[in-house]
């Protein structure tokens, strides 16, 4: 990054930089299967990921810890917590509703 040397897609995606490099007649198809793995997670979890880091664009560390603090205290109020604490109890995959 310091130097600006151009990179390609497979340099990007080895770096962590991308998450994955897929040929262009793949997009269509490879987007909709992240779709259908994301509908399948915590959805209200994935929220509080993206307010965590876009605030951590901000905050120093204190209050980034602040802030992540609060998020896993109202994330731990969800019945999706439940559900995911309930399911590997049991040996199942979670069945997440977004509450």
């Amino acid at each position: 990054m310091m130097l600006g040397e151009p990179i390609n897609a497979l340099e990007a995606e080895k770096m962590g930089m991308i998450y994955k490099v897929i040929k262009d007649e793949s997009l269509e198809e490879e987007s909709l299967k992240l779709a259908a793995k994301l509908s399948k997670m915590p959805t209200l979890a994935l929220a509080n990921i993206k307010i965590a880091l876009n605030k951590s664009f901000t905050n120093n560390f204190e209050q980034q810890l602040l802030v992540e603090e609060e998020l896993q205290i109202s994330s731990a109020k969800t019945n999706d917590f439940k559900e995911g604490i309930t399911a590997f109890v049991e040996k199942r995959k979670a069945k997440f509703t977004g509450n």
